[in-house]
């Protein structure tokens, strides 16, 4: 086969999936007098409460999932204490709970005409509001903290399984005292492992628009989509899309940089949970202390959500929409499946030509797809719309508009900017695990080209590929941003619908749609924690 068409093929690739940030770097060129007066016009007056509460709620999120990230990651693996291997993976579990899904099932329960709230007056004839407003910046850091923690914990449990036991044995052996082995050895090896866990933590918070729409905070995304859909500012949009891609970019410098004093600091060759380096037994108190320290994460990020989301199903069991449930679930399942094996194939397809043919080009387009996950979804909206905006003007018989708007094609078009990279990571890791030496094998023997792909290297991408399918089905079935804008007609999905019972305050019928994703968001969770266990 020609060298060029594939060539060809990789640069359209590439395209496909860098549009959105080329049409928002597209939209600043065409920066005139009417831009200019838009942009000074939202500094003198949304821009500021954007950005410092943007601001404050990364800050406040930033501390919250360090912290309770830390200390779950510190507890079960520096310390041994009852139920320990069972909070190792339950710990993991908030991560199946979409965030906007958490903040509607705390706002139905504390809410003024909560069961909570009411059962308080009429129980103890207290009048008024007894509880703090759910709907608030401080209920939304308590939604992000506990539901995003897990980034945290996982990579912080990571560093310092690989290295910390052995060196917090050194140190006692020294005659270092334990609180002085935890804040002078196995903090600062667990540092670039928090930073890059926060900075995971702080993309999807600042990529958020169901809970921050929801609870009506002024953020970046939340005024991207009411620039766009209620005032119909593209420029503004753009604009603030540009503003938020930026800061994203940002903490993906962050993120990469401190992966690779990960890699640093963790040596190979070395095992976790030898014989001279056992966690320290707690006793009493402090295995109390430990327990709780596990327990409460786990209970505020998916025992309560899910108890409060059951309530309604129980109570409501009738009255619930199971009828148009199926043709939601329909959708939502079509979506994904379609989604999940185009991402796959395309990863597929990266990461041969990669494996094949390690050039520059090849490797660029790896790296473009890689980052998309990091993309917000209003981001993507608005970098989809935009050209689509300047076609339609200058070709108004194309009808692009249609096409990307009105059929599965936008929608799927951005679940493929947005969650290749997840495929991807999934593909490389199982090529990594295929010894170079195989394709030499294989090339000796005459087997070359997609024979070496279909014959050597499918078989053993099996579970590689069947893992990066189940992770981007996942994901585009938790999927709001982009959904909500570029789904076709009639073709409401769980969470679309989710969200807009929730804002209608219909939360009651809403849990069904809800539970119904976080049920699917516990397959990745179960797959992790089964990882874990064997590592």
């Amino acid at each position: 086969m020609p060298r060029w068409p594939a060539q060809v093929l990789l640069l359209l690739l590439a395209a496909v999936l860098v549009l959105p940030v080329f049409a928002l770097a597209g939209a600043w060129f065409g920066f005139d007098a009417a831009a200019r007066d838009v942009l000074v016009q939202m500094a003198q007056t949304v821009l500021p409460e954007y950005t410092l509460t943007s601001l404050a709620l990364c800050v406040s999120v930033a501390i919250g999932v360090a912290l309770v990230g830390v200390l779950g990651a510190s507890a079960v693996t520096l310390f041994d204490f009852p139920g320990r291997r069972h909070f190792e993976w339950a710990l993991l579990l908030p991560l199946a709970m979409p965030a906007y899904v958490v903040a509607y099932a705390y706002t139905d329960f504390l809410q003024f005409s909560g069961p909570l709230q009411v059962w308080l007056r009429e129980t103890f004839g207290l009048r008024g509001r007894l509880l703090p407003e759910v709907r608030s910046t401080p209920g939304a850091v308590w939604v992000f903290t506990f539901t995003l923690y897990p980034y945290v914990y996982l990579l912080a449990r990571t560093a310092l399984t690989e290295r910390a036991a052995q060196l917090m044995e050194a140190a006692r052996l020294l005659g270092a005292p334990l609180s002085r082995r935890i804040r002078e050895v196995a903090l600062p090896l667990a540092r670039p492992a928090v930073a890059a866990g926060v900075a995971l933590a702080l993309m999807e918070t600042l990529a958020d628009f169901g809970v921050a729409s929801y609870f009506g905070i002024q953020t970046f995304t939340a005024g991207i989509y009411k620039a766009w859909l209620a005032m119909d500012n593209r420029i503004a949009a753009a604009q603030l899309a540009t503003l938020l891609l930026l800061t994203v970019g940002a903490l993906l410098w962050v993120e990469h940089r401190a992966q690779r004093r990960m890699r640093f600091v963790s040596p190979r060759g070395q095992r976790a949970g030898s014989a001279e380096a056992q966690p320290a037994r707690l006793r009493g108190a402090r295995a109390a202390l430990a327990v709780a320290v596990c327990a409460l994460p786990i209970l505020f990020g998916f025992v309560l959500p899910l108890l409060f989301m059951l309530r309604p199903l129980i109570g409501g069991w009738d009255v619930l929409p199971w009828d148009m449930f199926v043709q939601w679930s329909v959708n939502s399942v079509w979506l994904a499946g379609l989604s999940a094996v185009l991402a796959t194939l395309i990863a597929l397809a990266l990461g041969f030509a990669v494996r094949a043919r390690p050039t520059p080009l090849t490797r660029g387009v790896s790296q473009l797809a890689s980052l998309g996950y990091a993309i917000p979804g209003a981001v993507i909206v608005v970098g989809l719309l935009l050209p689509v905006g300047w076609v339609q003007a200058g070709w108004p018989a194309s009808g692009v508009g249609y096409w990307v708007t009105a059929t599965a094609l936008g929608i799927v078009w951005a679940y493929l900017v947005r969650f290749t990279a997840v495929a991807l990571q999934s593909v490389q890791a199982g090529y990594a695990r295929l010894p170079a030496s195989l394709d030499d094998s294989a090339r000796m023997l005459g087997t070359t080209g997609m024979a070496l792909a279909m014959r050597v290297h499918w078989p053993l991408l099996r579970r590689a590929t069947l893992a990066a399918a189940l992770l981007v089905f996942v994901d585009v079935m938790k999927e709001l941003p982009a959904t909500l804008v570029l789904r076709p007609f009639n073709s409401d999905t769980l969470a679309v619908v989710t969200y807009n019972l929730a804002r209608d305050e219909r939360l009651g019928e809403a849990a069904l749609p809800a539970l119904a994703l976080v049920l699917v968001g516990l397959v990745p969770v179960i797959l992790l924690s089964r990882a874990l266990r064997q590592r």
